[in-house]
């Protein structure tokens, strides 16, 4: 699938207020919803039409769907009943837990809770049949609209609902989220920090509870005084242990949510808690702590009521935090701001952000493990100047996020392996070349290469300058990616990609006849015999002459020449505008030739007589043609073919190409010059 060249200047986070208009109208929700009042009917979206495309891309309804609005199942649908709480969760017949448990954090936060879910929405006089949520998605706000027809089966919904039957926040939401993401079957299978950053924009970060430091569960505690969202996993090994059911009511596989840290007072002792939540809104802890653990016998009335416990089926129980560490493998935590938790001051953090892709053939490099395309890859220079306070180092967090990777499910996509390695600037601009990550080591790098959306770690570097190479693991995958900087204090960060130059050299003229080269006196006879006494000859017979000498050199190895190389090559060299070639314009352009067959074969080092794409850019520099990522990436696109090739005629057209190119500029430059010269003469 083709990916276009994205600008990475960093920019600037946008502003919590500024939600965009993602309609295909280009209207917004007040807009729709008032045009809907005035025509007296209700909502209909066509963007995310009640019809199984909406539902499943790979496969049909298992049951036959029938789409109905919240009024056509209950009689006295309400948005929102007593607050949205984490009971309003409970999952239906879709593998989003991830996302669910992601939205039972998010209705422990008021303020959080009202960005994604705008309050004002009900069924009441106004009521139009549409509704609205808003999503942070790669650094700006989107504000999804929906109608609130919902797939039903005998009068039930069959993916999320809430455990009041006439109440529909979120199923709504869980509605919108999908047409984000393209359709429901899109919301299978995730990681609960993919929809926590969505309704956030906070920065997320993963500990292996296994691993994790001597003072997690302090860090747990902090997170949710911050009002972070956490969320927490058990590992499966195999495709048959998901969503497998351990002896003591624990599933493996499936997200759960962590709604409560807490002490409480047992028999004389401090004892540790965690409150989790099972988005099946069933199915709970057995073990110690549970609902109707003989623990909850002996301890107070007031601890029951400080801690809020109640005996009910809800899928929300307490455990044991040494046994919550045993139990559990993977705590995922979004941060609504980057401070660390390990630390007990808040910090002002600064944010750049790059958007970049990483596109086949061109700057789809691969990781470091591929050397001679990982120097190809997208580079961002890093300027750490201030130290931390009272610090050596500078702190930041880098936090590389793959784009739409779910939205293009549907097209056979899927979360691609990425990390990134920062390096030491050498104290130079420009793209860095193979030969430096050759001989240079990483002073980071992302923890691991993992197939998540976003992959983000923290750091502490001396002050410097660095440069960061975000990668996917393989070379030739393809995506867009968005990259996030966080910094305790300001870092500068640009991107290393070329400014466009031309360095050619000045333009031979040709030699007289009387001091030809022996090269060129076979030349000028062979054009005899072709041209006749004019000395001018076709694209065809150029092409001949070309291809019959050319064969005879040993050092290249290439198909024939073109015709419309050797027609590109006529409209290069020549000056009198017949569609010939002279042959002193021949003599100019064989030069020319040599040159660029000399650079070829610098770049052809298989010897196989076609050259990478990924070193396009060295061998276009070689011959007097800097070009930017863009310009680079359309080179690539329009020149090299499945494998990543460029043979030598297509090198050859390509440079004549950026030649005429350069021409063209040239002129335009020369009169812009005049003009300006003539307004201050004037």
């Amino acid at each position: 699938m083709p990916y276009l060249y994205q600008d990475s200047k960093p920019r600037s986070p946008t502003l919590p207020g500024a939600a965009r208009t993602t309609h295909s109208s280009g209207k917004g929700y007040k807009e729709l919803k008032q045009e809907c009042l005035r025509r007296g009917v209700l909502f209909e979206d066509p963007d995310f039409p009640a019809c199984n495309s909406s539902l499943f891309f790979s496969e049909k309804p298992p049951i036959p769907f029938i789409w109905k609005r919240p009024g056509d199942i209950v009689k006295d649908p309400k948005f929102i009943i007593g607050g949205a709480t984490r009971t309003d969760i409970c999952q239906g017949d879709l593998g989003d837990c991830w996302l669910l448990a992601a939205i039972a954090s998010l209705t422990l936060n008021e303020k959080t809770l009202a960005r994604v879910v705008p309050l004002d929405q009900h069924f009441g006089p106004d009521y139009a049949g549409i509704f609205h949520f808003q999503f942070w998605q790669h650094n700006e706000w989107l504000d999804v609209v929906i109608d609130d027809r919902l797939p039903t089966f005998k009068d039930r919904l069959v993916f999320l609902h809430s455990a009041e039957r006439n109440e529909f926040w979120s199923a709504l939401l869980e509605k919108a989220y999908a047409k984000l993401n393209g359709s429901y079957e899109a919301l299978k299978g995730g990681s609960t920090i993919e929809a926590m950053e969505d309704f956030t924009g906070g920065v997320g970060e993963m500990y292996e509870v296994k691993k994790a430091p001597d003072n997690f569960y302090e860090i747990l505690e902090k997170a949710l005084k911050r009002c972070s969202m956490v969320g927490c996993s058990i590992d499966a090994n195999s495709a048959a242990e998901s969503e497998a059911r351990t002896p003591f009511g624990l599933i493996k596989g499936h997200a759960y949510s962590v709604t409560g840290i807490n002490e409480v007072s047992y028999q004389g002792r401090k004892v540790k808690l965690i409150r989790i939540r099972n988005p099946w809104g069933q199915v709970e802890w057995n073990g110690p702590w549970s609902d109707n653990s003989l623990e909850w016998h002996l301890i107070s009335p007031s601890e029951h009521r400080r801690l809020s416990q109640a005996a009910l089926d809800d899928g929300e129980f307490w455990m044991k935090f040494e046994d919550f560490k045993v139990h559990f493998d993977k705590v995922e935590i979004c941060n609504l701001t980057p401070d660390a938790l390990e630390d007990s001051t808040a910090h002002r953090w600064e944010v750049t952000i790059h958007q970049g892709s990483w596109v086949r053939g061109s700057t789809a490099g691969g990781c470091r493990n591929f050397l001679d395309t990982f120097w190809t890859n997208p580079q961002i220079k890093l300027h750490l100047t201030e130290k931390d306070d009272g610090q050596d180092d500078c702190t930041f967090i880098a936090a590389l996020m793959q784009k739409d990777r779910r939205k293009l499910k549907r097209l056979g996509a899927e979360m691609l392996t990425i990390g990134y390695s920062i390096y030491e600037s050498p104290g130079r601009d420009g793209h860095l070349g193979k030969d430096f990550f050759r001989y240079h080591h990483s002073k980071a790098r992302s923890k691991t290469y993992i197939n998540l959306r976003e992959v983000s770690n923290r750091f502490k570097l001396p002050p410097g300058d660095y440069i960061l190479v975000p990668t996917t693991f393989e070379p030739h995958q393809e995506a867009d990616f968005c990259l996030r900087i966080f910094s305790e204090k300001k870092a500068i960060t640009e991107s290393l990609d070329e400014n466009v130059a031309i360095d050619l050299p000045e333009p031979l003229n040709p030699t007289p006849s009387s001091e030809e080269t022996e090269e060129e006196k076979q030349f000028r006879a062979l054009f005899v015999q072709i041209s006749g006494q004019d000395m001018e000859i076709s694209a065809e017979e150029l092409k001949y002459v070309l291809n019959a000498v050319l064969k005879k050199a040993k050092n290249i190895k290439f198909k024939s020449l073109s015709l419309i190389s050797c027609r590109n090559i006529i409209s290069l060299m020549d000056t009198s505008g017949n569609g010939k070639l002279e042959f002193s314009e021949f003599k100019v352009f064989w030069e020319k030739l040599k040159k660029w067959i000399n650079i070829f074969l610098q770049f052809d080092f298989d010897k196989s007589g076609s050259m990478s794409s990924y070193e396009l850019r060295s061998a276009l520099k070689a011959a007097g043609y800097q070009l930017n990522n863009y310009l680079l990436q359309l080179v690539v696109l329009r020149y090299s073919d499945q494998q990543f090739q460029i043979e030598f005629d297509d090198f050859l057209n390509c440079l004549i190409r950026l030649e005429n190119a350069s021409r063209v500029f040239q002129a335009l430059r020369v009169k812009n010059n005049e003009f300006i010269n003539l307004n201050i003469g004037e």
